[in-house]
């Protein structure tokens, strides 16, 4: 069975750790590495790491980041950016990462996620969807190329689709909600948890551990992911690396003493 997971995300952007805002004006805070070295002191669930000038400008992952990061990382690492075949998937994975996010090239090419789980496992495969509310009408709409692209997609019937090719564990990531550090996006949340079979993981919104606790409230055993809220501190958005603590986490998940070491 699995545990709720608090995940920071890192986003790159030509080896620079930056933050976004609705996926616009990317913000540099700092080193990748710098940031991993903080998180390992922090007793940290998991790390997302997150390529995004790997698909915007077409490359492959870019190897010896990925090896340092894996390297320096001391929890379960995803690394998502620029993977598009099987070769590469399992380049990143011998290099230390426990799993791969594909997003761009999942959409584009489903089949992909079958290879990938008959030759690494589903366990290892991520499928990560950035989506967006419609403008008319209700509902959502996927995007690809780091929310410049709307898919083909509808967003109910890839999620299916995704999951009958063999994917392992799905991440929503809400475009309208990146940087805002508002709060997730419950309605997206409640119309995705009904069609997901997998483990699923929320990413996009949070900015207060009352966001984590409403979430893991409402929806159980769920991946709570973010950004801003382990980057940022304040209303004036200063840099400053974070996690919670110990008790903090207990307090989001409500666990009694009897049940502690189930953490």
């Amino acid at each position: 069975m699995l545990r709720p997971r608090i995940i920071p995300c890192l986003l790159v952007d030509n080896n620079r750790l930056v933050k976004t805002v609705n996926f616009k004006d990317p913000k540099y805070v700092g080193d990748p590495l710098n940031a991993v070295k903080i998180f390992n002191e922090k007793s940290v669930d998991e790390l997302m790491f997150i390529d995004i000038s790997a698909s915007r400008e077409n490359k492959e992952p870019n190897y010896d980041l990925i090896e340092k990061v894996a390297t320096e990382c001391r929890m379960p690492l995803c690394y998502g950016g620029g993977i598009k075949t099987v070769e590469q998937a399992q380049k990143v994975l011998g290099l230390g990462v426990e799993k791969v996010s594909l997003s761009s090239k999942a959409l584009e090419d489903p089949s992909l996620l079958q290879k990938l789980a008959d030759e690494i496992g589903s366990q290892s495969v991520v499928v990560t969807l950035d989506v967006k509310k419609k403008r008319l009408g209700s509902g959502y709409q996927i995007y690809t190329m780091n929310g410049k692209q709307k898919s083909k997609y509808k967003l109910d019937d890839y999620i299916r689709l995704c999951q009958d090719n063999g994917a392992g564990e799905l991440v929503i990531n809400s475009i309208d909600k990146d940087g805002m550090m508002k709060g997730y996006d419950l309605e997206l949340i409640t119309q995705v948890k009904q069609q997901v079979s997998i483990p699923l993981t929320i990413l996009g919104g949070a900015g207060s551990l009352e966001d984590f606790h409403q979430l893991y409230q409402k929806y159980g055993l769920i991946g709570m992911a973010a950004g801003s809220y382990f980057v940022f501190k304040g209303k004036f958005r200063a840099v400053l690396i974070s996690y919670p603590s110990a008790e903090e986490k207990r307090n989001i998940l409500n666990i009694t003493e009897s049940s502690k070491g189930r953490l």
